[in-house]
């Protein structure tokens, strides 16, 4: 097949990643895959003043090392139908690239849409994001409740489920036993309904009754302002540090009031961790009560609060069990097992 991504300007976001994950898979199996993107967005200086990005630049993306071909336009504006080659399929993967990937004509291919969230935040304009998920274009997305969404609000009942995966080459750990100091891990983000200060108060709850507490967590911007003295930050680390990471924990936390995937909770369970969530995404879907973590209502302050406490104050044993349950709940996922799915929701289509 000849395929076609048109995805948003380059960055180091998980959706991201997922992408740039398929794109090399697909080349792999001897399918010709092309990338093209705006270029990143204009640079705000010292002096407040804004520069243009040198035309072709590639910031820092989860594209690096991967040997796809990537074209950056020379300008920041909308791909038309001349940067596209002839293909099979084009395949838009954020809400505004559907609107450019809609005016495409059909000798690039089946229009497909790559959904990784339901796009309708506060900072968006929810009319157009969901007047995209009525264009005629086929759907692919990462999880049931995006299936459900888009035959709920969109009647549309023919939708592929793709799940997003872990590798475990790069994301496994050894059996263990409880830290010795009660740690809990999570995400640092400035994006609202990651809900990070909500997550913070809650353990700024368990502390009050655990003064010993530890937690980690890592981002891909600084915080504004410092953080308490009980965190440790790490900014935009490496794989293997995150690895690290996740395996150093007693609980993984997330607070999310919405989440397309989580793909952080799964990478947890995958190095052994249980997870505490709200229930929005995949842990929605994966997360058992008292078996590999525990769910709780979104916005919960209280709830987030005595699911990790409950967890961080299990007798070893039981911990261990949990944690055996974690990974055996992502044993099987594979980005490879990912890849079959989403190569045959495209050859379907074709």
């Amino acid at each position: 097949m000849r395929v076609t991504f048109v995805i948003p300007p380059l960055n180091l976001a998980g959706g991201t990643r997922v992408i740039a994950i398929y794109a090399e898979m697909l080349q792999a199996r001897g399918h010709r895959v092309q990338v093209i993107c705006p270029p990143p967005a204009r640079k705000r200086s010292l002096l407040g003043r804004f520069r243009e990005v040198q035309a072709g630049a590639r910031p820092p993306s989860h594209f690096d090392g991967r040997d796809v071909p990537i074209k950056i336009l020379e300008t920041s504006r909308p791909v038309e139908d001349s940067d596209v080659p002839d293909g099979d399929a084009v395949i838009a993967t954020w809400w505004e690239t559907a609107e450019w990937v809609n005016k495409i004509s059909t000798r690039a291919g089946k229009k497909i849409y790559f959904i990784q969230h339901h796009e309708i935040q506060e900072y968006l304009s929810p009319m157009r994001t969901r007047a995209t998920y009525r264009m005629p274009m086929h759907k692919i997305v990462v999880a049931q409740w995006l299936a459900d969404v888009m035959r709920n609000e969109y009647d549309d009942h023919d939708v592929d489920v793709v799940p997003n995966a872990v590798d475990h080459r790069q994301f496994f750990a050894p059996e263990r036993s409880k830290q010795i100091r009660p740690t809990v891990g999570l995400m640092y983000s400035v994006t609202r309904w990651k809900r990070f200060p909500l997550a913070l108060q809650a353990l700024e709850d368990v502390r009050s009754r655990l003064p010993e507490l530890h937690v980690i967590c890592f981002g891909m911007d600084y915080p504004p302002e410092p953080l308490p003295g009980f965190v440790s930050f790490s900014y935009r680390p490496s794989q293997e540090s995150l690895r690290a990471a996740y395996s150093s924990c007693d609980v993984w936390l997330t607070a999310s009031t919405s989440e397309g995937f989580n793909l952080p909770a799964m990478e947890a369970m995958a190095c052994r961790t249980p997870v505490v969530s709200t229930r929005t995404g995949w842990p929605a879907e994966a997360v058992v009560d008292g078996v590999n973590g525990a769910c709780v209502p979104v916005d919960d302050v209280a709830a987030l609060a005595q699911a990790t406490e409950r967890l961080l104050l299990l007798p070893d044993a039981q911990w261990r069990t949990m944690s055996a349950q974690a990974l055996e709940t992502v044993r099987e996922c594979s980005w490879e097992r990912s890849t079959d799915l989403f190569e045959a929701a495209l050859k379907r289509r074709l």
